[in-house]
């Protein structure tokens, strides 16, 4: 449909930040890869099982590269394991002992999570950078609002952009002087105004991929509107290359969050993309808890379709029209369909939300398939 396709309406370009492009396992980061999304366990790391099936409900949800925590040797010696199941690439955070950062290279990490002048002397640095150098490990420098350096915040006073970014500069300064290239960065705030102006000024200083995050944003709600505004901020200016959604809640629900964000700016396009009306007394149907459902049981389809629910004919038409499939409330327990814009045939009410899964599984496997026969007659 048109309204799907941003190259057809210029008022909705957006132009990436130029930088580039590294490896996380199998993944490209930057330069013109498509923005990935992340999130991070909670189980213990330790228990190899209970990790692995965590990753498997985000791989259902999309997740294009995962964290685990690596605080202990245990969780090092699980981390062989849990990099064998997964799908996706697994980035090791080792906090600061570098003997984790050299076990979790060794273990099969894609990336590590670390501030090179945080872990010690400088021979230790050389250490960890070197098993990540043997190992094909990407590294990513995560600096934090939170645990910013004692020198830059005597300096400083406090938490500002400007202590955000020198911290950033000096850690790339040490990978750099050993040769490494192979690097993300992230400026983590919890405060946005914070994190946005720090990703600002460090996207005009350095040519890296930028993980691109507002950290400990809160529950599900609160935390998906500060990073909405955020990562959102960011995003629309071209910003980021990988982004990691933080919130109190389940890893799978931080994916889901992820992948909406950049489909409402057309960057991705991965699953169902579902405009839907408040509602109000006109409506035909109850569209609140008709949509909670279709949501919830439309959640495996990964093919990029549109499906409008309107509950009235005022906006449901327009909408619909510019929609894959689309359905508006009718009259008499009747609602009309409509399939690629055009009204096609009406459904009853007790039969509807089985007919909408229906349509859009159908018409999820017809793209699917006219995917790959173009890709055969390629």
């Amino acid at each position: 449909m048109t309204a799907d396709n941003p190259s057809l309406r210029p008022w909705r370009d957006i132009e990436r930040r130029k930088c580039r492009q590294i490896m996380v396992g199998d993944v490209p980061v930057g330069g013109d890869a498509p923005i990935t999304v992340q999130t991070m366990t909670n189980t213990l790391t330790s228990d190899a099982k209970a990790t692995i099936d965590q990753i498997r409900r985000c791989e259902e949800a999309g997740v294009d590269i995962i964290r685990v925590s690596c605080p202990d040797v245990e969780s090092t010696a699980a981390l062989k394991q849990i990099v064998r199941a997964s799908k996706v690439p697994i980035v090791a955070d080792i906090h600061f002992h570098y003997k984790r950062g050299i076990e979790a290279a060794e273990a099969g990490a894609a990336c590590l999570r670390i501030n090179p002048g945080n872990i010690g002397s400088p021979q230790r640095v050389r250490e960890v950078i070197d098993a990540a150098k043997a190992n094909g490990c990407a590294i990513r420098i995560g600096v934090n609002a939170g645990s910013l350096e004692k020198h830059l915040l005597e300096k400083y006073g406090e938490p500002c952009p400007e202590a955000l970014v020198e911290s950033a500069l000096d850690h790339i300064k040490i990978l750099q002087d050993h040769d490494f290239h192979e690097y993300k960065v992230a400026v983590k705030a919890s405060d946005v105004f914070l994190a946005v102006a720090a990703y600002m000024q460090l996207a005009d200083a350095v040519d890296c991929p930028l993980h691109v995050g507002i950290t400990e944003a809160g529950g599900l709600i609160g935390g998906t509107v500060k990073s909405s505004i955020g990562i959102g901020n960011l995003l629309w200016a071209g910003i980021g290359d990988t982004i990691r959604v933080s919130l109190s809640a389940e890893p799978e629900e931080e994916v889901r969050v992820g992948y909406d964000m950049l489909k409402a700016l057309g960057l991705r396009t991965r699953g169902v993309r579902v405009v839907s009306c408040p509602s109000c007394a006109r409506q035909g149907f109850d569209v609140i808890r008709t949509v909670q459902k279709l949501e919830e049981r439309l959640q495996h389809i990964r093919t990029p379709l549109s499906l409008s629910v309107l509950g009235c004919v005022v906006n449901g038409p327009g909408e619909a029209r510019e929609t894959d499939i689309g359905i508006t409330g009718g009259g008499k327990g009747k609602h009309m369909v409509y399939l690629s814009g055009v009204t096609d045939h009406h459904v009853a009410d007790e039969d509807m939300v089985d007919h909408i899964v229906k349509l859009v599984e159908e018409k999820a496997a017809e793209i699917d398939a006219a995917d790959l026969a173009m890709e055969a007659a390629e």
